[in-house]
């Protein structure tokens, strides 16, 4: 509402286009949102927009700025935990547990103190506190069966946290919490189950076979039973590292 009609409506085009893109293809996201930058420096949501922008494509140092540039200007502390994030990014764990402690933390909502709390253990992590970061995710979110929009998140980097310890049953049990209340597949958690369980998705049938439609050598014979895409138990398979958890 502070600028121009024309200005203001170019602004939010640009807006707009880094929301759609942000999750598919950061790299434009990011390039729609320096032309925002560009037009409106002094408007908080850009700046805000620009930082997250810049974060999607890992520019932590410019995430880190614009984010702090939003804050003053809104006096908001939402954007805390991803600040803290941006540190971590930055090599700079002891930094983002710093911010985990400060009085900051107890002015967030509770999605923004759980997502501060993912922050931190994911901190911990990086300075090789596997033990700490078990510790950090455990609170009374983890262990409530009220399923919210961070429930599978938590659930997950705890599974994660496990699992990077070496306590593998309790992790798949987690992994299992956390698919469970995963309802929009913000997790990986069916694949770090399968892995778990030694199963991997497998095409058995090559496109190659079905062009030529030979009986080469190799080919599967009619006599033999076929296999379509599906899990084959027994075979092993690798693992993301984030954002992120990061």
């Amino acid at each position: 509402m502070s600028l121009p009609k024309t200005l203001a409506e170019d602004v939010a085009r640009n807006l707009v286009m880094v929301a759609k893109l942000i999750d598919e293809d950061p790299e434009k996201a990011y390039a729609y949102s320096r032309i925002a930058l560009r037009l409106a420096s002094r408007v908080a949501a850009v700046r805000e927009a620009a930082g997250f922008a810049a974060y999607a494509t890992q520019k932590y140092a410019e995430a880190l700025a614009e984010f702090r540039a939003a804050r003053r200007m809104t006096g908001s502390v939402e954007l805390w935990p991803v600040m803290a994030d941006c540190e971590r990014g930055l090599g700079r764990p002891e930094r983002a547990l710093t911010m985990a402690g400060e009085p900051e933390v107890q002015k967030l909502d509770k999605a923004g103190q759980v997502e501060m709390r993912l922050v931190a253990a994911g901190a911990r992590r990086d300075m090789d506190q596997l033990d700490a970061a078990i510790v950090t995710l455990q609170s009374p979110e983890l262990a409530s069966n009220s399923v919210q929009p961070w429930t599978a998140r938590l659930r997950y980097a705890y599974a994660d946290a496990l699992l990077a310890a070496g306590r593998e049953n309790e992790a798949r049990e987690w992994f299992a919490k956390a698919l469970e209340s995963d309802k929009d597949g913000s997790t990986d958690a069916s694949d770090r189950l399968a892995e778990l369980d030694g199963v991997e998705f497998v095409d058995a049938i090559e496109e190659d076979a079905d062009e030529t439609g030979g009986a080469e050598t190799g080919d599967v014979r009619d006599d033999e039973p076929g296999l379509g895409s599906g899990a084959r138990a027994g075979d092993e398979r690798d693992e993301p590292g984030d954002a992120s958890e990061r």
